[in-house]
């Protein structure tokens, strides 16, 4: 579980790549007392396990399935990552909660100054529209946003000068792959909801069987 806080960059110092799966190198920017072997990492806002560790670098292991819906893929040697440990139990949860099972891959539209702070804009596939909303919280890149504005298949966030400076948002351009996860408790949420209904529509219909059956016979038969 993380927050969507970035901790600092990171520089990947080599790339693997095998039978559809990938093997990383990186080197964080901060200070990082040595990783324990399997401790959980968010690379550019996805979940990773960490396999070992060399004195200045990590590596890492990316499977089919992560390179198929997220932009690990497209790195190379020497790209600059956003990285964040998993949170412990009594750390502030200053972003929102952030599983890093990345849900899709949004491309920057567009980058352009607002003051202080840059306007971001991207688009998504729209079927991951219903769960963005106005002034929910998005995690792009492995950073947590607040969605500023957002339609069918886009939304735009606002980063300040302080994340701006701190990741590799101030690197992201036109075409980019980011990837993209939309909020944990939202999903929680619209599946209740659909559950719920879908079992208010069964005893709608339920009690629409049993009133046809109703005659006088029947109440006859049950006492009436």
């Amino acid at each position: 579980m993380f927050t969507g806080l970035v901790e600092g960059c990171g520089t990947v110092t080599s790339v693997a790549a095998a039978s559809g799966q990938l093997r990383l190198g990186i080197r964080p920017h901060f200070a990082w007392e040595k990783p324990l072997q399997g401790e959980s990492v968010a690379v550019n806002g996805a979940c990773l396990s960490v396999e070992g560790w060399d004195g200045f670098s990590f590596r890492t292991y990316a499977s089919a399935e992560t390179l198929a819906c997220t932009m690990l893929g497209s790195l190379s040697r020497g790209d600059e990552v956003n990285l964040e440990r998993a949170l412990s139990l009594g750390d502030r949860l200053g972003g929102h909660l952030v599983s890093g099972h990345v849900d899709t891959i949004a491309h920057v539209n567009s980058v352009s100054e607002r003051g202080a702070s840059h306007c971001c804009r991207f688009s998504f596939p729209e079927e991951w529209s219903r769960q963005v909303i106005t002034k929910g919280s998005v995690t792009l890149g492995g950073i947590s946003l607040t969605v500023n504005a957002c339609g069918p298949g886009w939304l735009e966030v606002n980063i300040i000068p302080e994340t701006w400076n701190a990741t590799v948002a101030r690197n992201w351009r036109p075409g980019q792959p980011v990837n993209m996860e939309t909020d944990m408790l939202g999903k929680y949420v619209g599946q209740m909801l659909v559950y719920f209904l879908q079992a208010d529509l069964g005893i709608q219909q339920e009690v629409r069987r049993d009133r046809s059956r109703l005659s006088l016979e029947f109440l006859r038969e049950h006492g009436f």
